[in-house]
């Protein structure tokens, strides 16, 4: 329940009704005797944090309101105390603004026009120089679009909320990170440093959301929100990827304005603009903004392929003797002896697709191609590439396939290629279909620049089509659940590194494990091993893997292997059609 009620008076002042509230404060529209109308914030003083009062116990943000006098500022029109239930308030009355926040405006529209974005910018500039330019300069630390209203009378932007608001003077023990939006915040400021560079990166940030209808870097945190440290680690491993643009073709989007933003969004200070002044120069063309190099451009070749190997690779890969073979042939050797495969004119596959029942070692398989070659290795999952943003998913999935050239030779894994790449004819919408596009064309000639992308699906039957076709996911490799042979390395792998009783059957395990995945085989020696650790025993022994097997029903039904083995049927017809000499049964 709101504290003040209706018509309750305050000072001078009548509350209307209630606008917000927050943990420390609550705002409200009121009306002064004449009936004109103000916006009133309420605070309480026993819920204010430490760092909201100045060296001289005062309310900082009304400090700091008080010295406002610029078109492109809320602006103080009077304070005062009072003593409410017992609890001692402050409160600061502003002029009340009739509009809209920039957020809402690019929410309602899905966006704006470049001129738009940077008139609004301009004047959010205006407003942060003069901030800069007091006595003892302002550092606003929460300039994002919620933060700045549009006044309905002639679309001035005005900068409000001076809640995080900090002189410059003071030190970073009284600057208060929590509540701050981490999409809008310079690196230093995650440190709790904040400068007058701090925030012209938000309003870099802001020009970014401006023109695109998501902030930079955006990836989706719902799960992390509980954990400040993970969002930071997150954000600023994605921060060292090129700033995408997520619309190439937007006009007035030129080569200055992405410079521009490039420089206000860059991760060293010392790249910034220097000041508010510098950013309204650049937005003006008055000072021409050169391109900052990519950092990850600097590698030589040498760099690029003498990758140390890490991980024993196709050593803990049981059975698939032939797509070991077929790899090394197609992929590896490409990667090491390069100067041999360009008198040929070969490179790499740009892509090929593992498909086949789930549990049978797609994504295992992959993983240990990375390690046998020593080269990067990059897991991508749908939601990787999901954004509720228009475009926003192309933008992210052309920044992967950016980062994975600059990191090369890469291979780039797509699990559950299905979910990203499904068959356009199946999409409701516009950005759905855009998406698949970009896929399309990432794929083209990756392998010209070291990367090769491995998708892995159980239903390849829902990919696009054009995504299966030559120069793409061309190569189509059918992992089966495991042969005899590869179940008996399955359990010798699994068991390794395990206390195990000597004279283990390998040959009796693999026969009870028929049709079992290569996930049910290791869920059999887990559940091994909590029947010797329940039992006290100093080792797995072969009875209790007996006993883990018969516990344990494979997850793969003769219906399941049935259906896969149609869909491998459909796909060697289709390649043979083709011209292509499919890899067929995997053993």
């Amino acid at each position: 329940m709101p504290i003040l009620s209706k018509h309750q008076p305050i000072g001078p002042y009548t509350v209307a009704f209630p606008i917000k509230g927050s943990t420390y404060a609550e705002t409200y529209r009121v009306k002064d005797v004449s009936g004109k109308n103000y916006f009133l914030k309420l605070f309480n003083y026993a819920k204010l944090h430490y760092t909201q009062f100045d060296e001289n116990g005062e309310v900082l943000e009304l400090v700091i309101s008080k010295q406002l006098n610029h078109p492109n500022l809320t602006c103080c029109h009077d304070s005062g105390e009072m003593v409410l239930g017992g609890q001692k308030m402050a409160y600061i009355v502003y002029d009340f603004i009739s509009g809209e926040t920039l957020a809402q405006k690019i929410g309602r529209e899905r966006g704006c026009s470049v001129y738009e974005a940077k008139q609004y910018v301009l004047g959010v500039l205006d407003g942060v120089k003069f901030l800069n330019s007091l006595p003892d300069p302002v550092i606003h630390n929460e300039l994002t679009t919620e933060n700045v209203m549009l006044d309905m009378k002639d679309n001035t932007p005005k900068i409000i909320d001076f809640g995080h608001a900090r002189f410059l003077s003071q030190n970073r023990s009284a600057f208060q990170k929590d509540g701050l939006n981490p999409y809008y915040m310079a690196p230093e400021a995650y440190n709790g440093v904040f400068t007058v560079q701090s925030d012209l990166y938000s309003v870099g940030a802001m020009l970014y959301h401006l023109l695109f209808g998501m902030p930079p870097y955006y990836v989706n945190l719902p799960q992390y929100q509980a954990d400040r440290d993970s969002i930071v680690e997150i954000l600023l491993h994605e921060r060292q990827k090129p700033l995408p643009m997520l619309i190439q073709d937007k006009p007035g989007l030129d080569e200055q304005l992405v410079n521009t933003l490039r420089k206000a969004l860059s991760n060293d200070i010392d790249c910034r603009f220097r000041s508010a002044d510098e950013f309204i120069r650049a937005l003006n063309n008055e000072m021409m903004v050169e391109a900052i190099p990519s950092r990850n451009k600097a590698k030589t070749k040498k760099q690029e392929t003498d990758r140390p190997k890490t991980g024993n690779g196709f050593a803990d890969v049981a059975g698939m003797d032939e797509l070991k073979e077929q790899m090394r042939l197609e992929v590896i050797d490409a990667l090491n002896e390069p100067e041999r495969y360009k008198e040929y004119g070969i490179t790499i596959p740009n892509g090929m697709l593992l498909y086949g029942p789930p549990g049978c070692g797609k994504t295992f398989f992959a993983e240990k191609l990375a390690e046998e070659i020593g080269c990067n290795f990059m897991y991508v999952k749908c939601s990787d590439v999901a954004s509720p943003y228009i475009h926003g998913g192309q933008e992210k999935i052309a920044a992967m396939f950016t980062e994975a050239r600059e990191n090369a030779p890469t291979l780039l894994f797509l699990d559950e290629v299905e979910a990203m790449i499904t068959d356009r004819s199946k999409h409701n919408n516009v950005s759905e279909s855009g998406e698949v596009n970009e896929f399309l064309a990432q794929l083209n000639n990756c392998g010209q620049d070291g990367v090769t992308v491995i998708g892995a699906t159980n239903k390849p039957d829902v990919i696009d089509e054009a995504a299966l076709r030559s120069g793409r996911l061309a190569l189509h490799y059918y992992i089966p659940q495991p042969s005899f042979e590869a179940r008996k390395q399955l359990f010798e792998i699994n068991l390794k590194n395990r206390a195990v009783d000597l004279g283990i059957d390998y040959d009796k395990l693999a026969t009870m494990t028929e049709d079992y995945s290569c996930s049910d085989i290791k869920e059999i020696v887990d559940n091994a091993g909590r029947i010797a650790f329940g039992s006290d025993s100093d080792c797995i022994t072969q009875a209790m893997l007996e006993a883990a097997c018969s516990g344990l029903k494979s997850h793969l039904t003769l219906d399941v292997i049935k259906k896969h083995e149609s869909i491998r049927d459909d796909f060697e017809r289709d390649d043979k059609q083709l011209g292509r000499t499919p890899i067929g049964f995997i053993k």
